[in-house]
């Protein structure tokens, strides 16, 4: 079971991530062109998402996401600076390379010794493509993400983390 205090620092890491995302969709309605999308990351972690260009070539992406089992949850709010490099001769791909970070809150009830409730903080990178499709409003990314976690459970360098990403393009 997640304690109390767990669930109420976990509800408000939501609820800022939510109404981050509902604020940043709302303005991304009355832009020009495609400018952001949402969507979900689907992969490590497996997470709602909301890309938005804030540059040509630099998008900010916010990332949330929750994870449990039987003995474990964790939920996590992130954010990633990602600079574009057009790929010439495929139109609307680009490569993309950047950082970020993010916050998580860690539950473990394995009815061991190690029952504990710990947050961490990640220092992420990212590589990837992203596809724009021309026809439809559908953008696809593929990145990995090397991270390193300060606290938590994990502690240290999780080099597994990354995913295929498939958002709805905003108008």
């Amino acid at each position: 079971m997640i304690s109390s205090q767990n669930q109420k620092i976990m509800k408000k890491a939501l609820l800022t991530v939510s109404v981050i995302a509902v604020m940043a969709v709302l303005g991304s309605l009355y832009g020009q062109s495609y400018k952001s999308a949402i969507g979900a990351r689907l992969g490590v972690p497996f997470a709602a998402s909301y890309k938005t260009f804030i540059t040509e070539p630099g998008a900010i992406e916010i990332f949330a996401a929750f994870r449990g089992s039987g003995s474990y949850s964790w939920v996590s709010a992130n954010g990633l600076y990602q600079h574009h490099f057009p790929i010439s001769g495929v139109d609307n791909l680009a490569w993309y390379v950047g950082g970020g970070a993010g916050v998580q809150f860690w539950n473990w009830k394995g009815g061991t010794a190690l029952d504990d409730s710990n947050t961490s903080i990640s220092i992420m990178g990212v590589i990837g493509l992203d596809y724009k499709f021309a026809e439809i409003p559908l953008n696809l990314s593929l990145d990995w993400m090397p991270t390193y976690f300060l606290g938590g459970y994990i502690g240290g360098f999780g080099g597994g983390y990354g995913s295929l990403s498939a958002r709805y393009v905003l108008k």
